[in-house]
């Protein structure tokens, strides 16, 4: 039972109020007086014990006082005083028999006591005073009384709370040292207004998830040393007309009383939308709530040392007038880190974690790329799940491998039984996307191919980049077409008979030569022309008008172009596979036995591969003339050894199903 919840509720408070009210009562009215029946009454009248009696009018009790304890025929002893009562009709017999008892007697008329008059009236005002206090209490809106709906619901972050400092937050260098430049002007302005600078009114954190915007705002808050005001978008917009707005100038007046001061507002873009076109009118609450923002932001109040902080992971669907200078300023972007980000943020979250002394956390800084910092976090969280599931004392590099895997592709499923013949074709599906890779001449290097399931694959093949890379050239996408096309290729050479596998395969492909076509400019037919609006996420209300800027022909054109750069990539992985079919073979051998192979393992394997010849140079036009004069020379960096993003895993035996995992995608993958 949980006893908890009962007592957070109001029931049990007044039902404990109304006992003690009735103890309380009977406490007061108690005589001591044992009762008897009219006819033992009548009968102690008759007898010699009687010594007082005392009748009580209005009650029709009479009570008794005896010179000897009166035991009854049951044999309970009832003591020297007790009480009986009559009926009306038997009044005139009950006054004979005291009468002749010659007992001393006594006629008692009850008083009214105050204080039980004054219970009498108070008691329900006080039960119904009680009730509305619990019903107000209970009714709240989104956290407030009744009575404070307009009232700001943003916290004050105390000195006392946990803090995050600066120190604590990595791979995130530029925005923490825009940061600190605005904690330093809110302590020391002067160095700033001495040479007419202004601080930026408003900060735009925006960036994908997991990149570290919100610990930003709660490191800004462990180093300002001025009250910060944190809130979320959402708690601003009620179903009562106008608390948005109230609270909006609530908020913004307590921090102009306590200026300077900082205002963080996380998922900002749950209030701040674009306005306009859409659902709602312009009498929309969140329009409403909108607009009391800007006009906070930038109102007449020109000297208020008051700083707004927002986070949001879609910028493109906030208001233009809210990201304008004099609002927001400054827009600070918080990406993915790079690989120096990701090993700083790899120390920061394995401190208290006991690491095996082989653990080299640059090595799993380079095994994840695109990760954020929650997604590293993420990883070694699940690598000291991991090690105290196996009751072991610290964490190896085997723990963090299986705890990439887990993060990138889902827990291994080893509950899911493969027929022979379905593992056979995941090893050559597998396998062909390997070897298609391995081939190619401007593609990453395979670090890891497994047939155990994970999420809804069946198998994965891992690729990924020595280096963290910010585009990506036409080859570059060539080769990721044919070796996503490589594992549909393996299944048509073995055994004339496609499977659903590579579902996901040709669905990636189709997207990035579509890209390629419409968004790239890779295309010499179509030219270096933009088709079609953002492939971004549609924002309901701006771009459900948006209409095709392109006609059918050049839309049969694009499908055209989309097509033969699939067909291309089919033939480059037919012609691969074929010259290496001996490769393959041995390749799906070495899975079937092993059901993992690593990087050394695979490098063995490859050492024959008999590489695809260089394409010939693309032009996006035969009309222009050819330059031939190459790049100037700069300083090459180091090369990168392969053998540092080496997936680590030796060979797993096989293993009796016991686990059910969960589903991710994640670039660099490419599942069964």
């Amino acid at each position: 039972m949980d006893f908890k919840r009962i007592f957070r509720g109001p029931l049990i408070y007044v039902a404990l109020g109304v006992i003690l009210l009735v103890v309380a009562f009977n406490l007061f009215t108690a005589t001591g007086f044992r009762q008897v029946t009219t006819q033992e009454g009548l009968e102690l009248l008759s007898g010699k014990t009687v010594e007082k009696v005392k009748i009580v009018d209005g009650e029709q009790r009479v009570d008794l006082t005896l010179s000897k304890a009166y035991v009854d025929a049951d044999g309970v002893d009832k003591g020297e005083t007790v009480q009986f009562y009559y009926v009306e009709p038997r009044g005139e017999e009950v006054i004979t028999a005291i009468t002749d008892s010659k007992a001393v007697f006594d006629d008692e008329v009850p008083q009214t006591n105050w204080f039980t008059s004054l219970l009498g009236i108070l008691i329900p005002f006080l039960l119904i005073g009680v009730i509305f206090w619990f019903l107000f209490n209970s009714m709240q809106g989104g956290g407030n009384r009744v009575m404070q709906f307009g009232k700001s619901r943003a916290k004050l972050v105390s000195k006392e709370s946990p803090k995050v400092t600066f120190a604590d937050v990595a791979g995130s260098e530029e925005a923490v040292e825009e940061l600190e430049e605005i904690k330093d002007f809110l302590k020391d302005p002067s160095k700033f207004q001495a040479v007419g600078a202004r601080i930026p009114k408003g900060v735009l954190l925006y960036g994908p998830p997991g990149t570290g915007k919100t610990l930003l705002a709660r490191a800004v808050a462990g180093e300002a040393g001025v009250p910060f005001y944190s809130i979320s978008g959402s708690d601003f917009v009620e179903m009562f007309v106008g608390v948005g707005a109230s609270r909006v100038r609530d908020l913004f007046e307590q921090a102009k009383q306590n200026s300077p001061a900082i205002i963080f507002v996380d998922e900002i873009d749950a209030v701040g939308r674009h306005r306009g076109a859409g659902l709602g009118g312009g009498h929309d609450e969140r329009e409403q709530t909108l607009n009391q923002l800007l006009v906070e932001m930038d109102g007449f109040d020109v000297k208020t040392n008051v700083i707004l902080i927002a986070a949001t992971n879609r910028p493109d669907i906030l208001d233009p007038a809210l990201l304008r200078p004099g609002r927001f300023d400054r827009q600070i972007g918080v990406d993915a880190p790079d690989l120096k980000g990701r090993q700083k943020i790899l120390e920061v979250h394995s401190q208290g974690k006991p690491l095996s002394k082989n653990v080299d956390l640059e090595v799993l800084a380079r095994k994840t790329p695109g990760f954020t910092g929650a997604d590293l976090a993420n990883v070694l969280n699940e690598a000291a799940l991991l090690t105290a599931r196996s009751n072991a004392q610290l964490i190896d590099d085997r723990a963090l491998d299986e705890a990439v895997d887990r993060v990138m592709a889902g827990p291994q499923r080893r509950t899911r039984m493969m027929k022979d013949r379905e593992k056979l074709i995941t090893a050559y599906h597998e396998g062909g996307h390997a070897l298609a890779a391995a081939a190619m001449r401007h593609t990453d290097p395979v670090t890891k191919i497994t047939i155990l399931p994970r999420g809804r694959a069946l198998g994965y093949t891992m690729v990924l980049p020595l280096e963290d890379k910010y585009s990506v050239t036409r080859n570059e996408l060539l080769d990721q077409l044919t070796y996503a096309m490589g594992g549909r290729v393996a299944e048509e050479i073995v055994f004339h008979d496609p499977t659903t596998g590579a579902s996901n395969d040709i669905e990636k492909a189709t997207a990035t030569a579509r890209r390629m076509v419409t968004e790239y400019g890779m295309s010499a037919n179509i030219g270096a022309v933009k088709l079609g609006q953002s492939q971004g996420e549609v924002f309901l209300g701006r771009d459900m008008g948006h209409q095709r800027d392109y006609s059918e022909e050049i839309a049969e054109q694009v499908d055209a172009e989309v097509r033969a750069l699939i067909e291309q990539a089919h033939d480059e992985a037919y012609h691969v596979l074929n010259e290496n079919r001996d490769i393959l073979d041995r390749l799906a051998r070495e899975l079937i036995e092993k059901e993992t192979l690593d990087h050394k393992q695979l490098a063995e394997i490859f050492a024959d591969v008999v590489k695809l010849p260089e394409r010939p140079q693309w032009l996006s036009s035969q009309s222009r003339p050819i330059s031939d004069l190459p790049p100037i020379d700069i300083a090459a960096s180091a090369p990168v050894d392969p053998a540092a993003v080496d997936a680590g895993v030796d060979s797993e035996p096989p293993v009796k199903p016991t686990r059910t995992p969960r589903r991710r995608q994640t670039p660099g993958i490419a599942p069964a």
